[in-house]
């Protein structure tokens, strides 16, 4: 759903409207927007979801402990510290995180929707309108969540990136393609040549850069962080028998790759039309900027509606794995909460969402992540503490029984031979 959110309205954002640091509107300032784009949506995102992830699945499945990120920590603490309230106050704080990271993500959806229809159909973009949408996508997930992580999710989830890349092909056919074609190629090669500047820029002497820094790179952080408990239980649960070099390539590579052909799409769609002034895509509002790129092309209305259902089963299948999630959490580690535990949780979301629409709207969404994702960002640390030393020890640990082996059986060999 962020994809669909953030495609069009970030890069143009960054090119015509508040840049990385070039002059609005400049070559330069065009490069950059999609680089950008990459850097926000790419690895770095996906090295938050992983770390979080590998660390879960190899306490949970390599070495049997309870599906909780205070089990992931016994190594630094103790069993006994976290089977105790410190193990309860870190898996509290991960389901927080959660929470927050997936009500904001469900108030970003729900002001799209709103911002589509607005857009469409001259639906009036209200508080009221979107609190419809979130109590109509949280009856359906709800409703999903009820079916069990093996049938609800699994269909929702295969239908959705079915359409969500019908979508994309179909823009990239009627919009610029050779366009689209050479600016991926050349911002993928400026992503790989700039990574490490892009990854410590701060900006410390450039208050105005400094600024761009704080609104954009610092709040994707925040948002990642806070969904790192829920998306690294989940590519946990399903990364069971891979080895760890295929789970961080899987996790890493492709995802990030998915996310680079989206941005590359959906956002040159948009910079062309802003270039050659067809549209001025920038003065759009950012939840109906998708909306004003589709309607520029050919078959312009089919798109929007597709976008529209695209997002709400996005809206629902984030959701509704959320419920598994925060239920797993709360439960001690169970793979298979109840339905009861779900919807309790699914409930919860939605509300969280609709107080924090209602209060602060998109700005207030970003500065609840941000406060949520603080304390969460030092567990992080602290499960690749616990597990390069886990992981540590049980190298040495296998290299000294190869060893000793490897004596005993040079024993056995000369005593057969001496025989």
């Amino acid at each position: 759903m962020g994809m669909v959110f953030w495609t069009t309205a970030e890069p143009v954002s960054h090119a015509f409207k508040s840049t990385p640091g070039a002059e609005p509107g400049s070559d330069q300032a065009i490069r950059d927007s999609l680089q950008y784009s990459f850097f926000h949506w790419g690895v770095h995102a996906w090295a938050v979801y992983g770390i979080v992830a590998l660390v879960l699945a190899y306490f949970k499945f390599h070495r049997g402990a309870p599906g909780l990120v205070s089990a992931t920590l016994v190594p630094l603490f103790g069993e006994n510290s976290m089977r105790g309230v410190p193990g309860k106050l870190i898996d509290t704080l991960a389901v927080i995180a959660t929470v927050v990271g997936v009500a904001a993500t469900l108030g970003f959806g729900s002001a799209q929707i709103n911002g589509g229809i607005s857009y469409l159909f001259g639906v009036p973009a209200t508080f009221t309108i979107q609190l419809l949408i979130l109590i109509i996508a949280t009856l359906l997930f709800v409703f999903s969540a009820w079916t069990g992580v093996g049938r609800g999710i699994k269909y929702l989830s295969n239908i959705n990136m079915g359409l969500a890349f019908i979508l994309l092909l179909a823009l990239f056919i009627v919009g610029p393609t050779l366009y689209i074609l050479n600016m991926f190629t050349t911002t993928l090669g400026g992503y790989i040549a700039n990574f490490f500047d892009m990854s410590f820029r701060l900006a410390p002497l450039n208050e105005q850069n400094r600024t761009w820094i704080d609104n954009w790179t610092i709040f994707y952080w925040a948002w990642w962080i806070s969904w790192a408990p829920f998306v690294g239980i989940f590519i946990a649960r399903i990364s069971k028998g891979r080895t760890i070099k295929e789970f961080m390539l899987g996790v890493l590579v492709v995802p990030s790759l998915v996310c680079f052909i989206f941005f590359a799409v959906f956002g040159v769609s948009a910079l062309n039309l802003e270039q050659n002034g067809i549209a001025e895509i920038s003065s759009l509002s950012l939840e109906t900027a998708t909306f004003g790129v589709l309607q520029n092309y050919p078959w312009g209305a089919v798109l929007s509606i597709l976008t529209i259902f695209v997002i709400a089963i996005f809206f629902i299948t984030s959701a509704d794995s959320a419920t598994f999630v925060l239920g797993m959490l709360s439960t001690s580690g169970s793979l298979n909460p109840s339905n009861t535990i779900k919807i309790v949780w699914g409930l919860t979301q939605s509300a969280m969402a609709a107080i924090v629409v209602y209060f602060g709207g998109t700005q207030g969404l970003q500065n609840v992540l941000i406060i949520a994702a603080l304390p969460f960002s030092v567990v992080i640390l602290l499960m690749g503490l616990s597990f390069y030393k886990a992981a540590r020890k049980e190298v040495k640990s296998t290299k000294t029984i190869e060893k000793k082996r490897g004596r005993r059986d040079r024993r056995d060999r000369e005593s057969t031979a001496i025989h």
